[in-house]
């Protein structure tokens, strides 16, 4: 090389001492492309991660992931987080989705975003069409989730490129950590890069899915001296002495930037690389960073110095045009000032089509932000939130300028930041919100907007802080002449976030204070409602008798004619049902609720009576339409991005309705969803202690004690007693499981404190809560005088009810503590009435104990029928030990289930075919009935001759069918 002449080295620069990173990364792609080629072998990871401190070359790692992705034709998405960026929610991953979202125009996206549109569209910088609802984060995750999966499917295979992660938002963060795992599952591979010691504590569960699982992130390390002199020389000739080298390698530290950028400035200045040349060598290394660097740029003049100002405070990519604005220069001084700042190597180009300029190395940004006196770095901030909203980049972009602001009592700086924090919670960041809000209740807001600000506040805090939402809400309410309708729904917020903090008797005490100091009509009946509601729910009500007589009083004078009035008539219904009054009346009360219409996502209301009105039609026997109330109500909850404990509670609570139905595999598969959904959301303790109960009530049901076992120690499930109303009642279910394991003093104690604490509040109905027919069970061995006294009142107190299910599960706990010949007819009488519902687990545990008692009394040909009914029953519903039982009473009555015979499947008659067809898919006795023109009585005598001809194993049974031809007639 020709020092005299020296051309800067236009070589793609090797990355040296990386191979071990570089074989990751080729390894990683091939795994890649061998997926989307079809390629049938599991990836071992859809996630790589460069970390190290500043300066070590993870960036160069990813424009080389860059390079590499593109010769093998994969498509590229990146992003790069900045120092400054953190307030901006979602920040990171517009800079990902956006360049692919601009390709399309306003049809095609919403096309392409569908049902997702409104959830998703403010974190991705789009215009909501509903700006009403305000999605939960978990809505807004799985909405994310779901446009990263459609585009990986259309742009397979995908490579993602995230830089400077450990300067990226925490939704971003958050996002990325939920969907990481998922990546290897997809054409998809992130290729991330992070200083690991700058990650904020809140990136716990990124930092967890990137170390977990074998993916262990790659750390780099300092050049060695070998590497130095490589870079050095590969810049300046091989004749640099082996000395300058050494030098070189002790100045830069071994940081790959400093060498890469020494390197260059000593070309820059034909340098050799001589022993005497040392001192410059050093001067130069000094202008890489610190105060060197400093110096450097104040010899570029002061316009120049100004416009690097304006870049630093703006951060990347940076407008030349607003950053001008920003350093009051001409647009002329602005050309000149970026000209000179590329030539020292301060800025450069900004990659990507947005254009711009952006500093050559964060540390450069960092550096120069930092040497700004505070006074001015200030004043630049401030008028940046007036540049950036000037020039149409909205008011998130200008809050996170006036974040960097003291406060100065300003009403146009509590309005942007207001808004941004509106455009946060559509983003579905609370965090943000919270932060945008606090800083405009310091600045601080007009004495007339501050409960409105503090109410604002308090919402965005409510999901991550309920505590600090109660202190908020109290200090509003203490606000003079709040407005009426604002107060109504400070109140509710307040009940609400004291119910969530498990404070119940605060919550009704609150809403009871309001709804008598209210003078509007309306507002007052809100009031009542919320009040009825957090002491229906409250297990410690010192008279639930008076707050029952009186919602009956109230809910006699309104038609239902309001939201208010609808509220307060459904939850009457609700109260009705606990108490076990007739149930003609209860559901008549529930349909006059329903006539209006009862939202599950009305944020000023909440979905508690809804829910509860929902599930008054599965305690009267009419599950299906419960089940079309839930599937409206989880639908509406979907549309609106609620996603989070309401999706959860919903999931749950549906899944309790095909328990009670007897679709046992199905119902467990449902309330495990939503307890999955609830573990995912930050304080979502009620939906697990709802989805708990229900999925140990069905592993019970399926004969799967250990599992349930494990389940609630798992959870803490019966140590702790919440002071909130859950069903199933967590004692009641505990003291199931004891039972099932023979714990039966523990249940018997658990029980008997149940029993009292339901008398007091006079809730009456076993089908709300069995405890009486399980504590019979527990006494039946030991006090059977007791255990049918118990038995007896669950009958008197099921009629009452009037359901079928609870009288007849009611009857067959009867029978069992009875026993005897006396046991028989009551077991009859059981599954008379469990026959007229729709409870098909509880019919086959009454068709067994039914035949088991025919059995012991010597009418085997009776108990034949019932044991092979009941048999059927057990399987159609997934009861694997009820299943057992059967076959183990039918061996006990010399009826021991024939193996199947296939040779007389041909025998079958056509409906006697169609039938067993129609059971095999799983289809219940109502529809088999309604198709072939039966009733369900005929439907199962029908079962029963195939059984008796075929056999009792289900997949047997299907397998015969196969094997034989379909009957002519």
């Amino acid at each position: 090389m020709a020092h005299g002449s020296w051309q800067p080295n236009s070589e793609p620069r090797r990355l040296l001492e990386r191979q071990r990173e570089l074989q990751a990364l080729d390894s990683a792609l091939s795994d890649l492309r061998d997926a989307s080629a079809g390629v049938q072998r599991p990836r071992p990871t859809g996630l790589l991660a460069f970390t190290g401190p500043a300066g070590l070359g993870k960036t160069a790692l990813l424009t080389k992931a860059r390079a590499r992705a593109t010769a093998h034709g994969f498509h590229l998405l990146s992003a790069r987080a900045g120092e400054k960026e953190q307030e901006l929610a979602f920040r990171l991953v517009r800079q990902l989705v956006q360049p692919a979202l601009a390709t399309m125009d306003e049809a095609e996206r919403r096309t392409f975003l569908g049902s997702w549109y409104d959830i998703v569209a403010a974190a991705l910088g789009l215009e909501a069409t509903d700006t009403a609802h305000t999605p939960d984060p978990t809505g807004v995750r799985d909405g994310l989730d779901w446009v990263m999966t459609r585009l990986a499917a259309m742009k397979a295979p995908l490579v993602l490129l995230l830089d400077d992660l450990h300067w990226a938002d925490l939704e971003s963060l958050g996002w990325l950590a939920s969907f990481a795992p998922r990546a290897a599952e997809l054409p998809l591979l992130l290729v991330v890069a992070y200083r690991p010691d700058e990650l904020p504590p809140e990136a716990a569960p990124f930092r967890t899915v990137v170390e977990r699982h074998g993916n262990r992130p790659y750390s780099l390390a300092r050049l060695s001296a070998a590497g130095v002199a490589q870079i050095v020389r590969d810049e300046l000739g091989e004749g640099v002495e082996d000395d300058f080298c050494d030098e070189c390698w002790s100045v830069t530290g071994g940081s790959p930037f400093e060498t890469v950028e020494l390197a260059i400035r000593l070309g820059e200045r034909n340098l050799k690389g001589a022993q005497n040349e040392l001192p410059a060598m050093r001067d130069l290394a000094a202008a890489v960073k610190g105060p060197g660097l400093i110096e450097s740029l104040r010899a570029l003049g002061t316009t120049t110095v100004r416009f690097a100002h304006a870049a630093a405070v703006l951060g990347p990519p940076v407008s030349r045009e607003l950053a001008a604005t920003l350093a009051v220069i001409g647009s002329e001084e602005a050309v000149e000032a970026t000209e000179k700042l590329r030539a020292a190597r301060i800025l450069a180009d900004a990659e990507g089509p947005g254009g711009g300029i952006e500093f050559v190395h964060p540390l450069i940004a960092t550096t120069i932000y930092r040497s700004i006196p505070s006074g001015l770095r200030v004043g630049l901030h401030d008028r940046a939130a007036e540049a950036v909203r000037a020039a149409g980049f909205g008011p998130t972009a200008a809050a996170r300028h006036l974040l960097e602001v003291p406060c100065e009592g300003r009403p146009e700086v509590v309005a942007c930041l207001r808004e941004a924090a509106r455009v946060h919670l559509r983003a579905g960041a609370p965090e943000a919100a919270r932060r945008a809000l606090s800083r405009a209740l310091q600045e601080p807001p007009r004495p007339q907007d501050r409960a409105a600000l503090l109410h604002e506040l308090a919402c965005s805090t409510f999901l991550i802080e309920p505590t600090a939402t109660v202190s908020h809400l109290q200090e509003a309410l203490a606000e003079p002449d709040v407005d009426p309708h604002l107060r109504a729904s400070i109140v509710y917020r307040l009940t609400q976030a004291l119910a969530h903090t498990d404070r119940l008797a605060e919550a009704a005490t609150v809403s009871a204070d309001a709804a008598r100091l209210a003078t509007h009509p309306r507002i007052r009946l809100r009031m009542q409602a919320d009040h009825f509601v957090w002491s229906a729910f409250r297990t410690d009500e010192p008279d639930s008798f008076a707050r029952s007589r009186r919602l009956a009083r109230l809910a006699e004078r309104l038609t239902g004619r309001g939201l208010e009035e609808r509220y307060i008539l459904g939850l009457r219904a609700w109260d009705a049902v606990v108490r076990g009054e007739p149930r003609q009346s209860v559901l008549a009360c529930a349909e006059e609720a329903l006539r209006g219409g009862l939202s599950w996502t009305d944020e000023n209301r909440g979905f508690e009576v809804p829910v509860s009105v929902a599930l008054v039609f599965m305690y009267c026997d009419q599950p299906r339409r419960a089940e079309e109330l839930f599937t409206q109500g989880m639908a509406e909850c979907e549309r609106m991005g609620w996603r989070g404990s309401h999706l959860a509670q919903g999931q749950t609570l549906f899944g309790y309705i095909r328990y009670r139905r007897g679709c046992l595999p199905e119902a467990e598969e449902l309330v495990r969803s939503g307890l999955r959904t609830a573990d995912r959301v930050a304080g979502a303790v009620p939906a697990q202690w709802f989805a708990i109960g229900i999925l140990i009530q069905i592993l019970l049901a399926r004969g799967r004690i250990t599992d349930a076992r494990r389940l609630a120690d798992s959870y803490h499930y019966g140590n702790i007693v919440p002071n909130a109303v859950i069903y199933p009642d967590p004692r009641t279910v505990y003291a199931e499981l004891l039972l099932a394991e023979g714990r039966h003093a523990e249940a018997e104690s658990l029980l008997s404190a149940v029993g009292d604490w339901l008398d007091a509040r006079g809730v009456r109905n076993p089908s709300w809560c069995p405890w009486q027919l399980h504590l019979a069970s527990v006494l039946a061995p030991t006090a059977p005088e007791a255990a049918a006294g118990h038995a007896q009142e669950a009958v008197k107190r099921a009629r009452d009810f009037g359901a079928a299910s609870v009288i007849g599960q009611a009857l067959h706990t009867l029978a069992e503590v009875t026993g005897g010949p006396a046991a028989v007819d009551l077991y009859a009488e059981a599954v008379d009435h469990l026959e007229q519902s729709p409870a098909s687990y509880e019919l086959a545990r009454a068709l067994v104990g039914h035949g088991a008692a025919l059995s012991r009394n010597g009418r085997v040909p009776e108990a034949a029928d019932r044991l092979y009914r009941g048999l059927e029953g057990a399987v159609h519903c997934g009861a694997e030990a009820l299943a057992v039982r059967a076959r183990e009473e039918l061996s006990a009555a010399g009826l021991r289930p024939l193996p199947l015979r296939y040779a007389q499947a041909d025998t079958l008659t056509a409906p006697e075919r169609r039938t067993a067809e129609l059971a095999v898919q799983g289809q219940p006795a109502g529809v088999i009935a309604k198709e072939l023109r039966l009733t369900e009585q005929g439907v199962r005598q029908l079962l029963s001759s195939v059984y008796r001809k075929v056999g009792t194993d289900a997949a047997g049974l299907a397998k015969a069918l196969e094997t034989f031809p379909r009957p002519r007639s």
